[in-house]
């Protein structure tokens, strides 16, 4: 058998808690991304602590997911406005508003068909847009299922999960949708990610985190401490995958088999949401106390003891 030391965890203060590290991405440019939720603006953090932020039109916008585009570009969603932006890697700001009044768009993705998709929560929907701006939307068979986080599976559909209707959703990108009810009620379902084999989410009601087949089937793995609020999950490589548990100030790992480990983060009221893998090979955090953490796994060792 093997053992896992505790991660090396740094803070890095970026911002002040007003403007809300939410979002967080890995850029074509080696950088991270990050949305500030508070105050209507993109952030971008280079790996040696450079840090540039870019204010959007409307600084009430809400900006939240933030992911990489086919375009090279980061694409993010608006959901105050009701509008998908785009931002290059050198600063230039887009935005397209949606064809639905009040969509709330939350979760983005890029596509398998080269453009990127994302959810509505307000309007059960999801939507889809080209690089040059046009919208199609496709109403999901639920009332009040608020989609939210949406990544794509290694099937080559869409895989989001629907936080109140309880239940894992699958559209393909002709517009199939097909919805997979949980086996724990009221487990609210956010964070979604592929590992390439599998969809692992988290369940912030119900402090669990979930992995899903491309065939349907659900397994449900309980965190140590329930009231943990798991809000977002990436997959580190298959099996591997980190999740950031908001309510208590943690950042967890679970492997394939489900097992799990948490730890601490040095501020425990630093309220992280938004988790990536960055380019360093570390696991990068938006905390909306105003920073972010840099997470980095130290390599399994064999346990001399064979324990």
């Amino acid at each position: 058998m093997s053992r896992s030391p505790a991660p090396a965890v740094r803070e890095i203060r970026v911002t002040d808690e007003k403007a809300g590290p939410y979002g967080i991405t890995a850029g074509p440019d080696g950088a991270l991304w990050l949305t500030l939720v508070g105050s209507g603006r993109i952030a971008r953090l280079t790996l040696d602590g450079e840090f540039r932020e870019y204010p959007l039109d409307s600084p009430a916008c809400r900006p939240t997911v933030i992911a990489p585009g086919p375009d090279g570009a980061l694409w993010f969603t608006r959901y105050q406005d009701h509008r998908i932006g785009r931002i290059t890697t050198d600063g230039a700001v887009d935005s397209f508003p949606l064809p639905t009044p009040g969509s709330g768009p939350f979760g983005i993705t890029s596509g398998p068909d080269g453009a990127v998709w994302f959810t509505e929560m307000n309007t059960d929907r999801v939507g889809r847009i080209t690089g040059e701006g046009e919208v199609t939307e496709f109403v999901l068979p639920v009332t009040g299922g608020f989609p939210s986080a949406i990544t794509t599976g290694p099937d080559g559909a869409l895989w989001f999960t629907l936080n109140q209707a309880n239940a894992i959703g699958r559209i393909t990108t002709d517009g199939d949708t097909a919805v997979h009810p949980l086996p724990t009620p009221d487990a609210g379902p956010v964070g979604i990610t592929g590992d390439g084999t599998a969809l692992w989410f988290v369940e912030i009601a119900a402090g669990q985190i979930g992995r899903i087949s491309v065939d349907g089937g659900i397994r449900e793995f309980p965190l140590p401490d329930r009231t943990a609020g798991p809000h977002a999950i990436v997959a580190a490589s298959t099996g591997d995958c980190w999740f950031t548990a908001w309510g208590a100030g943690r950042v967890g790992h679970i492997t394939g088999d489900g097992e799990i480990t948490e730890y601490d983060l040095p501020s425990p009221s630093s309220e992280p949401h938004g988790i990536t893998l960055g380019p360093d090979g570390a696991l990068w955090v938006a905390l909306e106390a105003g920073g972010v953490a840099r997470v980095e796994p130290e390599r399994r060792q064999p346990d001399p003891a064979g324990a």
